[in-house]
């Protein structure tokens, strides 16, 4: 079993890591440098996680440390950062690190790195010097191709030629947890076809552990029964699924999908070429849906910096901001101005029991909602990780509380595949400035918070409005 170092300052975040890891790798624990380096002469780890938010350490010094040590020297280091420490990310990546995440971040990222990182050494012992070829002229091509389409097309197109299988596609899923298939080795380009995800377990699963899926015989696999009338009369046999993995929030959903007509077909080359193509292809995709969005949107870089990247609403700060000016407009004219503040309920519970690429599908259907809901002069935003707050000018409290009724009816009748239909309930607090009420925004605002919270004791799925706004 392969030996990972945790070196963390702080128990609870050490200690949850280790239980992240600990079902699938011999975890060991270090608290700070003496100890890691005790560690490391001790255990001889496989690879090392350093928190960087370790307080009183010169972190950089103690990442160069760390890879100058004998035991480290060709073992991969993976650090972990606070957002918005950008300038450590850099001293560190300096300093020898392999690779870093900014917290909090995605559980699964984490083990997928973690998995590259482990086979990077033997990795590509197994495959053929065409196949090392391949993967070279692959890199180079999409790495410079800023069209996101072209680039699941040339991918489908070089696996295809490369390896020894029936069928090779992309498949997608869109904001409303549609499952599309987006490239493959038997539609024209730029075609696309809509799925069953019911269909598709072997999606579905891909969809929910962020792993890959491997059925060597499709007509005799457990995870198969439920469509087994449906793929009796299919030719394929072995069926292997990538989910492509980046940052998600940016570059959506993707997995790469193969399949063989034979029995075991997924031969260990397979399987690793097509790791080898979803890791790098998550890089090019990112880079060509930015491109592409600043080609179309020259306020881009203006928006990454106040937009939520997942839900594409406001941030907090960016709202702080509007709800401040709307505030001192209001007091300036003698305007109404309504603030709602809305929390879904039991969101942990949702990511647990579904996963949180199903969290991210619920936050972005919530936003998109909102977002049809309001005027063009309201200011909404991703306010936390389950929260959204909206800014209404103009608006008086009956309007206000019209508009928290309509959202919580609206939102309770969603229907997100994912969840299997179960419904998403939330809760909502209203507040309203009005005849010189309220002395700031931000107590405007802190209203609207505390208003939700009521709403969250008096039993959830239903909306309060504060009681200071009269």
């Amino acid at each position: 079993m392969k030996k990972i170092l945790i070196i963390d300052q702080q128990d609870f975040s050490r200690i949850e890591l280790k239980n992240f890891l600990d079902s699938e790798y011999l975890v060991i624990e270090s608290k700070n440098e003496k100890e890691a380096l005790e560690q490391i002469d001790h255990h001889h780890p496989d690879l090392v996680i350093l928190d960087m938010d370790i307080i009183g350490e010169n972190s950089p010094n103690l990442c160069l440390k760390l890879k100058r040590s004998k035991g480290l020297k060709n073992v991969p280091l993976i650090l972990l950062f606070s957002s918005e420490h950008k300038e450590a990310i850099v001293n560190g990546l300096h300093s020898g690190a392999d690779d870093y995440l900014t917290k909090p971040f995605n559980r699964n990222d984490l083990l997928s790195r973690i998995e590259i990182h482990l086979r990077t050494q033997n990795y590509y012992s197994d495959l053929r010097k065409n196949d090392l070829l391949m993967l070279l002229e692959l890199t180079e091509t999409i790495s410079v191709t800023r069209n996101p389409r072209r680039i699941l097309s040339i991918i489908v197109e070089r696996l295809i030629k490369t390896i020894d299988v029936s069928r090779c596609s992309i498949i997608g899923i869109n904001d409303f947890g549609e499952l599309l298939v987006l490239a493959s080795s038997d539609l024209p380009e730029n075609q696309e076809i809509k799925l069953d995800l019911k269909k598709y377990p072997e999606i579905e699963k891909a969809l929910e552990t962020q792993r890959p899926v491997v059925l060597q015989d499709i007509t005799n696999s457990a995870l198969m029964k439920p469509v087994k009338k449906h793929i009796e009369a299919l030719s394929d046999n072995a069926v292997f699924v990538v989910p492509i993995i980046k940052k998600q929030n940016v570059i959506g959903t993707f997995f790469l999908r193969t399949a063989c007509l034979q029995k075991g077909g997924i031969t260990d080359r397979i399987f690793k070429l097509c790791q080898v193509i979803a890791s790098i292809s998550g890089n090019a995709l990112e880079n060509a849906i930015i491109f592409e969005s600043m080609e179309t949107n020259k306020k881009l870089l203006e928006d990454l910096s106040v937009r939520d990247s997942l839900t594409k609403l406001y941030n907090h700060q960016h709202y702080h901001s509007r709800l401040e000016d709307e505030f001192s407009r209001a007091q300036r004219y003698n305007l109404d101005l309504s603030c709602i503040f809305l929390d879904i309920d039991n969101f942990k519970n949702i990511n647990d029991r579904y996963g949180h690429l199903a969290g991210d599908m619920v936050l972005r259907q919530i936003a998109r909602l909102i977002s049809q809901v309001i005027r063009k002069s309201d200011i909404s935003a991703r306010y936390g990780g389950e929260e959204f707050a909206i800014c209404l000018p103009n608006t008086g409290g009956v309007a206000a509380n019209e508009l928290a009724e309509r959202l919580l009816v609206m939102i309770r009748e969603l229907s997100i595949q994912q969840l299997k239909g179960e419904h998403v309930t939330v809760s909502i607090g209203t507040s309203t400035y009005s005849n010189h009420n309220v002395a700031s925004y931000s107590e405007l605002l802190h209203l609207a918070d505390d208003a939700m919270y009521e709403a969250k004791k008096s039993g959830k799925n239903r909306f309060c409005c504060s009681t200071a706004m009269f």
